[in-house]
């Protein structure tokens, strides 16, 4: 999900679906997500939405891991609700832009329990718009887990649409403008997630080669070698922004 299509996540999913497959930062971006989670297997009474599903890797995870649970996925890309369906049949997804207009929105009372924002918000030019648009889908006082990256800009990031990184306490403030209380901001990744986006920034615009259509075998050593030193990193420092809130928006569906 992006702020609109001149950002092209039709042609990035074709582009890089499958190198973010076997790249180490999602994979390192879901295990903290499953270390937030607040609810059980199978997930009986929960009714969980994704805000920018993406290509339906966390879906497929999610459905496997909580069979009981409810689960919908909003994304703005048709490419990548045509990889997501494909890839779980049994989930939900919706194509839409939470950047328009909320009364142009087609909107589903669907009344969330639980959500994951996971590295959306930094590619829209105004996020509280998309949060309050979100907050729609949810029931009040969803648990919403969200990430977002930290760290310095580079070619790569630019390529696909990156506005701007976060610190913890100014995604914290976001939230908290956009209708949200939050339990929790904090950074993570320290030291071998920073070293990971500094080789990428070091790299420059010839990373968006390396990761463009079928990953190379060096691209799948260097993200296995990348995914075990990621097991050592900290969860209290690093690039990688995380934060809890809780959905305390008056015009959330019941």
């Amino acid at each position: 999900m992006n702020c609109s299509t001149q950002d092209g996540w039709d042609q990035h999913w074709e582009q890089f679906a499958q190198s973010a497959e076997v790249g180490p930062t999602p994979r390192y971006r879901r295990q903290i997500v499953w270390s937030l989670f607040d609810f059980l297997p199978p997930g009986e009474s929960v009714r969980f939405l994704e805000i920018g599903s993406g290509t339906g890797e966390f879906a497929k995870e999610f459905c496997e891991s909580f069979p009981a649970a409810s689960y919908m996925g909003l994304e703005l890309s048709r490419t990548g609700i045509s990889i997501s369906r494909q890839r779980v049949p049994g989930a939900r997804f919706l194509q839409r832009d939470l950047l328009q207009d909320a009364e142009q929105l087609d909107h589903v009372d669907y009344a969330a329990t639980h959500g994951l924002c996971s590295e959306v918000l930094e590619h829209v030019d105004d996020p509280s718009i998309l949060l309050r648009n979100a907050a729609t889908y949810c029931s009040p006082g969803c648990r919403l887990i969200i990430t977002v990256p930290g760290g310095p800009l580079n070619a790569f990031y630019r390529h696909i649409g990156h506005r701007r990184h976060y610190k913890p306490m100014e995604i914290a403030s976001l939230l908290e403008q956009s209708g949200f209380e939050v339990e929790a901001a904090f950074g993570a990744g320290f030291p071998f997630f920073n070293v990971f986006q500094l080789l990428v920034t070091l790299r420059g615009p010839r990373f968006v080669g390396d990761v463009s259509g079928r990953p190379s075998a060096a691209v799948r050593i260097g993200s296995r070698v990348f995914g075990a030193l990621f097991r050592l990193n900290s969860r209290r420092c690093g690039w990688q922004t995380i934060a809890v809130a809780r959905n305390r928006n008056k015009s959330a569906c019941t």
